[in-house]
Order: structure tokens, then C-alpha cells, then sequence
């Protein structure tokens, strides 16, 4: 996301001082804030997706005109970029967290990325296509330097990163769109395995009645990880 340069920002302030309060202020409803507008886009977008975001809907929301919010925000696009860095933001592991080895730090990472995209499955369909910002950039360089301390060489580093990535963004596009219910998900179950010889490893797994997504994801990904540990005799990078 890039950032605003200095002049326009002295231009924007200087517009705000010659102009009247916005109506919202006027009225002592809370004034607006760029924290506010995307507080509450995320609300808007979990209760209404992508295409019910408009800048109408959301001044509505916030009881103030649509040209009040753009002292604080560009545009629509800007919002969709605020909106979706705000719930990607890694808070790190709770201060009473036992210490911890690389593999359950990454596992913790990628676990409250996917967890946060499933409690705003918007963000899902967003993430590929928008500019990254600070909070997603802060936990892929995070997610690097715990790589490389566990001794993934720099000339191996994308590779590791960008298939934890796809790892994590095609799992949770799974999960997120898979919206199938017991009695179906039972009734394809029971048409594969009445063509059990055309599908015997997947009949015998009774893979379409797997409902564990989470345990699913954390195997998956150790069995990422386990491709990414040290090999013996190797030194960690760095150490």
C-alpha cells in the first residue's frame, strides 16, 4: 500500500482547516476517523461481502455524508486495502506462551492468518489481488526469519514462503467455500461407495465425510514443514 506523500497530506490539511466541520461533528455523533471508517468497513463487509461495500453504505453506517469520509480515506480501494491489512494484523503468541521451537511458531502463524480469514471469508477473495500491506508484510518477515533460523538458505527462502502461502490461501478457500451439509456430504459418501472399484483409496478413507478442517490443515502443514526441517548434518543458517 503506498504511502501518501507529504505534500498532498499538507494540502489535505490545509483543505480541513478552511472547511466547516463535517455534519457527523456537528450533530456530536463520534467524529470520524480513518480507525473508524475501517472499523466499521470490516462490519460491513462480514455482514454484507465485496459488493455490498459501497462508500454510500458505509457513510450511512456511520451516520455521516460519503464526501465527509474522504478527509480520511482515498476511495473505495483504499478502504478495501485498509480494510482487509486491519483483520490480517499477527498479534504474536500470548505473553504466557511457553517458549516455543520454529515449528510451532510458524504453525501458530499460519493457524491465526487462516483463522482470521475464515471469520472474514471477504478477506479470502481480496488478499490475492490487492497491494500488501504493513500487517501481512510484517508477519511474512516474520514468517522468514523463523524460517531461516531453522536453517532454510536464502536461496531457498521464496520457495518456502510462497508454498506455506499457497498452502494457507488454498486450505482456507476450501474451507470457506466448502458449504456442503451432513445429509449431502453422507449421500456422496454413499454414491462413492457404491462405485467403490472406480474409487477404492477414496471410498476406503471415506474422504467426503472428513469434516475436520483444522485437523486436516495442521497435518497438511506439518507435513510441509517437515520437508522445510534441518537435515542432519546441516548447520542452521545463521548459527
Amino acid at each position: 500500500m503506498a504511502a501518501k506523500r507529504s505534500g498532498a497530506q499538507g494540502k489535505r490539511s490545509q483543505r480541513k482547516s478552511e472547511r466547516p466541520l463535517p455534519v457527523q461533528e456537528q450533530r456530536g455523533e463520534p467524529p470520524l476517523s480513518r480507525e473508524r471508517i475501517v472499523a466499521t468497513a470490516v462490519d460491513l463487509l462480514d455482514a454484507q461481502g465485496l459488493d455490498g461495500m459501497t462508500m454510500r453504505r458505509l457513510a450511512d453506517r456511520l451516520g455521516s455524508g460519503v464526501m465527509s469520509l474522504y478527509w480520511h480515506v482515498d476511495n473505495k480501494e483504499d478502504v478495501f486495502d485498509l480494510a482487509l491489512d486491519s483483520v490480517l494484523e499477527y498479534r504474536g503468541q500470548p505473553q504466557t506462551a511457553e517458549p516455543q521451537d520454529w515449528r510451532q511458531e510458524v504453525v501458530h502463524m499460519l493457524d491465526d492468518w487462516r483463522a482470521s480469514m475464515l471469520r472474514h471469508p471477504w478477506s479470502v477473495s481480496l488478499l490475492p489481488r490487492r497491494a500488501l500491506g504493513p500487517n501481512i508484510l510484517s508477519l511474512l518477515e516474520l514468517l522468514g526469519k523463523t524460517l531461516s533460523k531453522a536453517g532454510v538458505a536464502d536461496a531457498d527462502m521464496n520457495a518456502a514462503i510462497w508454498s506455506l502461502w499457497n498452502y494457507v490461501m488454498g486450505a482456507t478457500i476450501t474451507r470457506a467455500s466448502f458449504d456442503v451439509s451432513d445429509d449431502d456430504r453422507a449421500a456422496a459418501q454413499q454414491r462413492l461407495t457404491r462405485r467403490s472399484e472406480l474409487y477404492p483409496t477414496i471410498e476406503r478413507s471415506r474422504l467426503l465425510l472428513d469434516n475436520d478442517w483444522d485437523g486436516a490443515f495442521r497435518k497438511g502443514l506439518g507435513f510441509l514443514l517437515d520437508g522445510l526441517s534441518p537435515k542432519p548434518g546441516l548447520k542452521p543458517a545463521g548459527r
